[in-house]
């Protein structure tokens, strides 16, 4: 009897020790392609910053969900007067920053005033330009004032831009920061990965994961083994080149190609010769042959853009016939704005993969109407300084992540240097007008209006080219913030 009992012990031991090893993990590796200048959504442009921080660790009054509907997150409710000027918000109960602090409505109001400031470094400050007044009304309630009605005032409250963060920690959150989201910052291996860990008093839902790491690895040589290996579990961007068809086929792993907010564009300088010449602009944009890039630089699943537009918006507008391939077309253009001979110029090119290799195609392309291009490959926080701030470039290839941002074509000091009195016409219009059908019709307005101006060249919407391993739930499929949130990912047991 007591051989008996020992055996049933042991039994009972490997079944506890079985089960504690089939239980879900807890960890995940995510591979990103930029490291990012630093983690502070509100004080710069850079999407590597929100791909690891948005949702994850900064929260706002509203978030984007995946299908890109506005959802409520430190609000959990508002109302809205009605003349639409004024959003009165309720704040959530027991929200802590991560430091311990009591989220309350005067943090709101800190964080949206020091966007607006005249001083303020965010990147996004035409976000808030709508905003007159805001009013703390008690604790947990906070009242925005607006100078007009504005259709998209909830929708950009969900930005990266927009997150609530305290006045304590403010100064030093491109560092250390410290949000209220569902994971806190653990670590940031400078050149390696940033890791997250789980927030235990986190107001919401218990998220499943325990610890993330953000590892950087920016080219396809470095992915692929990474991910075949298992030291990598997902790649919501995936640089994996030609290996796809080879991952698609391995049982190990998902892979989903969804769409994302990314114009790729050629961008042009604007604001010197040759490019502030509307013909020359034209020629390149016949020059361009959007087939040979797409397949070049996003493996053939780009979708073809003729503005600075998302196909998978209902306002879009197919202006892709405006300015097709056509060479000979090109060097008439060319010769009638006194360039019969072409001339030099320099692209820029930041890491991505989709700008390294489609630079070398568009070089090509560009070469056979007599344009000779220096390929000058940079990192990134070189374009960012050169390029994004010092408007230090001829063209550069670079996809633009932000939601509906069409806007930024309006901007006096953006660093296309293009401007158009009509078009930022159509843009103030926009901003104050509330009627799905009535933006509808200026959105097309505004797209029409830059694609005849040629302002850059138009090339295709980035795709999202999603790899994980196959035991994950809650990854997403499309992009429509420039955002890897893992608030909902979880291993099968």
């Amino acid at each position: 009897m007591k051989l008996i009992a020992k055996l049933m012990g042991a039994a009972a031991v490997l079944a506890v020790s079985m089960n504690a090893a089939m239980s879900a993990r807890t960890d995940l590796v995510v591979g990103v392609v930029l490291e990012p200048p630093h983690l502070d959504p509100t004080a710069g442009a850079a999407a590597a910053i929100d791909e690891i921080v948005y949702a994850n660790l900064f929260e706002g009054l509203t978030r984007i969900g995946p299908n890109g509907e506005v959802q409520p997150a430190l609000a959990a409710n508002w109302t809205v007067s009605g003349d639409g000027k004024s959003y009165t918000f309720k704040l959530r109960e027991n929200v802590k920053f991560h430091d311990g602090t009591q989220l309350d409505a005067e943090d709101v109001k800190f964080s949206l005033e020091r966007a607006m400031a005249e001083s303020s470094t965010n990147a996004q400050k035409g976000l808030f330009e709508a905003i007159q007044s805001i009013e703390t009304i008690d604790p947990a309630t906070v009242t925005v004032n607006l100078k007009h009605p504005q259709g998209s005032f909830l929708y950009n409250m969900g930005w990266g831009d927009a997150v609530i963060v305290a006045p304590e920690s403010a100064e030093t959150n491109k560092e250390k920061p410290i949000g209220t989201g569902p994971f806190k910052f653990g670590n940031w291996a400078k050149g390696s990965s940033v890791t997250l860990t789980r927030f235990d008093d986190y107001w919401g839902d218990d998220v499943a994961l325990e610890e993330v790491e953000f590892r950087f690895i920016p080219d396809a040589a470095a992915a692929v083994p990474a991910l075949l290996s298992g030291d990598v579990h997902a790649f919501p961007n995936a640089q994996v080149g030609d290996a796809l068809g080879q991952i698609q086929a391995d049982p190990r792993f998902e892979v989903v190609i969804g769409a994302t907010e990314g114009e790729t564009i050629l961008a042009m300088n604007n604001g010197k010769e040759p490019f502030s010449n509307l013909k020359v602009r034209q020629a390149i944009s016949h020059a361009l042959n959007r087939d040979e890039i797409i397949l070049g630089a996003s493996s053939g699943n780009g979708v073809p853009i003729g503005s600075h537009f998302s196909p998978a918006n209902d306002a879009f507008v197919d202006l892709t016939d405006l300015y097709p391939h056509d060479t000979e077309k090109a060097k008439e253009l060319l010769a009638e704005a006194g360039y019969e001979d072409g001339f030099k110029a320099t692209l820029k090119l930041p890491p991505p993969a989709y700008a390294r290799q489609g630079g070398e195609i568009i070089a090509s392309q560009l070469r056979e109407i007599g344009i000779d291009l220096e390929i000058i490959p940079v990192e990134w926080a070189q374009w960012l300084e050169q390029v994004f701030t010092n408007k230090d470039y001829d063209l550069t290839i670079v996809s633009h992540t932000e939601p509906n941002d069409i806007n930024i074509y309006a901007r006096d000091d953006y660093y296309f240097a293009y401007d158009n009195e009509a078009f930022d016409a159509v843009i103030e219009e926009l901003d104050q007008t509330a009627d799905p059908e009535k933006r509808k019709e200026l959105y097309a307005q505004a797209q029409r209006i830059i694609a005849d101006d040629a302002v850059n060249g138009f090339l295709f919407q980035l795709p999202k080219t999603g790899v994980w391993d196959a035991k994950l739930n809650g990854m997403w499929e499309n992009q429509p913030i420039q955002a890897n949130d893992v608030t909902g990912v979880s291993w099968e047991d």
